[in-house]
């Protein structure tokens, strides 16, 4: 079964950037896809941004516009960078990966990343 070593998160004035990644502890071949979600305070979690298909290991595909998900295969890790913060961006973000092991396409989730950001 895929685990996952998250990092990042923390505490960011409005403005800011920060990074948060996902790092898969076992072996794999590839990622396949990989989605991030958030929950605000008080709200239902929403997706963030994903990239598409193992074809490519760099990309964007953000409702938000300012979150940028990728993945690099040679460190097991998926990232989602995220610019210009506001605080209305606080909340916990979760990774969703799918990735082809010696098992085939498995897929796990992040514990979640607890984000801050202040006015």
């Amino acid at each position: 079964q895929v685990q996952l070593v998250e990092s990042g998160g923390g505490w960011v004035q409005a403005g800011g950037s920060m990074r948060l990644s996902c790092t898969v502890s076992g072996n794999i071949f590839n990622f396949v896809a990989t989605t991030w979600y958030r929950q605000l305070p008080g709200k239902q979690r929403e997706f963030v941004a994903k990239t598409p298909s193992s074809s490519t290991t760099d990309s964007t595909d953000s409702d938000l516009g300012r979150f940028t998900a990728s993945e690099n295969n040679a460190e097991k890790s998926a990232y989602l960078a995220m610019n210009n913060l506001r605080p209305e961006d606080t909340g916990v973000y979760f990774c969703h990966l799918q990735v082809l092991t010696l098992r085939g396409v498995e897929s796990a989730w992040g514990a979640g990343i607890e984000v801050t950001v202040s006015s």
